[in-house]
């Protein structure tokens, strides 16, 4: 842990207890939002993709029983 980050560990914990709950609050949130903005827009990508493989022709579509009998059959 480099100086900076224990200096905010030792304000951090200064905080009042709603403050500091505040405080994590904030800051997991700020984890999640990059990686999630991030795979949302990969999977938008995705999406765009197949559907254009799809109304090519290039792709068929698969009813969604069928694959979790597969899936099923593949998981034994």
């Amino acid at each position: 842990m480099n100086d900076k980050v224990k200096e905010l560990a030792q304000r951090g914990i200064a905080l009042s207890t709603e403050d500091r709950s505040r405080l994590v609050d904030l800051l997991l949130e700020s984890l999640h939002e990059s990686p999630t903005n991030e795979v949302e827009a990969a999977w938008a990508i995705e999406i765009e993709r197949r559907l254009a493989a799809y109304d090519s022709g290039e792709i068929q579509s698969v009813a969604g029983e069928d694959v979790f009998a597969k899936a099923r059959s593949l998981a034994r």
